[in-house]
């Protein structure tokens, strides 16, 4: 069983930029994911809420940085990143969106800890080793969900699951790695128990 209550999670606000972002304080996790990956379903479902984070039959549409609160005092907090690599925006808008999460990422004190999802099919696009690159350089654990594994057979599932965990041998000290999908709703509680080692945790 979840330590916290995710079904509490209720929207905070949008920022533009890590100035816009709430009080430093406390802690959260933060998703990020080519818009493609699925990751606004993926926090719906550990949620089990239908629309806390927007999903989009365009995909790239979040280019905000949106706070989602799971206590009265939001002192813990999910942070839903601006998904990438997918939307039809100007190269400019796009290096700005890399600067502002640069930012977020390296700067951010009360960050614990980062999910980044990945299609189970399309695992370790350039922009996944850009945020791998992120992490390793704040030394932030990652947690990766490869998503959408519904959409293949189990065996398919964990021949990729094995080759993405060979791929990422030199990040084990920072990286874990699980199936997911928010369809079935597989891998749900595995996610929670990383996030409440995160959340809960005693600064660093």
């Amino acid at each position: 069983m979840s330590r916290l209550n995710y079904q509490a999670a209720r929207f905070l606000t949008s920022a533009p930029t890590l100035a816009a972002c709430p009080a430093d304080a406390g802690a959260e996790v933060a998703f990020a994911g080519r818009s493609n990956a699925g990751k606004s379903s993926a926090i719906n479902a550990l949620t089990r809420q239908k629309a806390l984070a927007r999903t989009s039959k365009t995909p790239g549409r979040t280019q905000l940085i949106n706070f989602f609160g799971l206590d009265d005092t939001a002192e813990r907090r999910l942070v839903d990143l601006p998904g990438y690599g997918y939307a039809k925006v100007p190269d400019k808008v796009k290096l700005e969106w890399q600067r502002h999460l640069a930012d977020y990422l390296r700067r951010r004190a009360s960050l614990r800890g980062l999910v980044l999802l990945m299609d189970v099919r399309h695992p370790l696009s350039e922009f996944d080793q850009m945020m791998l690159g992120w992490a390793d350089e704040a030394e932030m654990p990652v947690h990766i969900l490869l998503t959408k594994a519904d959409k293949l057979k189990r065996g398919a599932a964990k021949g990729a699951l094995q080759q993405v965990r060979s791929r990422l041998r030199e990040w084990e000290d920072l990286v874990t790695i699980q199936l997911f999908s928010a369809l079935k709703k597989d891998g749900i509680e595995e996610v929670h128990a990383r996030l409440d080692d995160w959340l809960l945790a005693e600064p660093r």
